[in-house]
């Protein structure tokens, strides 16, 4: 892991490569963290991160749902929506000067939301499971959040 004023210099100079997660429960409510952190701070987000330096794709998409999810979820149980820019004029460090440009691979997947263990404190103060259609109209929700749900259609129910 780059220590933070390295972290800094690559947001500053390089996109950052993400993935989001469209968590989707049995009735069909998308899952939003309220975020601490810039960017998107004081915004509902989906849970994500960003994928680490030498660390694959399947590595980094069940660390992504321990970290947000609490619970380990392999990425051939998700589908890809697609890939998105996200562009920010803040970032993490708060500093002046320059924003985050994201590299977003965002997927969907259904789960059963008591399998679930949510994590508060770091990214996220807390979280709640809302219907797509009052989502996409919902300005708490951060507009490249509320882009994911024009792109996913009805989603099977959980295995």
């Amino acid at each position: 892991m780059l220590p933070f004023e390295d972290f800094l210099h690559v947001v500053a100079n390089a996109p950052l490569i993400s993935i989001d997660l469209i968590v989707e429960n049995q009735r069909g409510e998308v899952l939003f963290g309220l975020r601490r952190n810039e960017p998107a701070a004081g915004f509902w987000f989906v849970p994500g991160g960003r994928i680490l330096k030498n660390e694959r794709l399947d590595q980094a998409f069940l660390r992504i749902g321990r970290n947000e999810l609490g619970v380990e979820i392999a990425r051939q149980r998700a589908e890809l929506l697609g890939v998105y820019e996200h562009f920010y004029e803040t970032n993490a460090g708060n500093q002046p000067g320059f924003g985050t440009h994201y590299v977003v691979l965002a997927y969907r997947l259904c789960v059963d939301a008591g399998m679930l263990r949510l994590p508060t404190g770091e990214q996220h103060e807390q979280y709640r499971w809302q219907g797509p259609a009052q989502a996409q109209s919902d300005v708490t929700i951060h507009p490249y959040s509320r882009a994911y749900l024009i792109t996913a259609g009805p989603q099977p129910t959980p295995a």
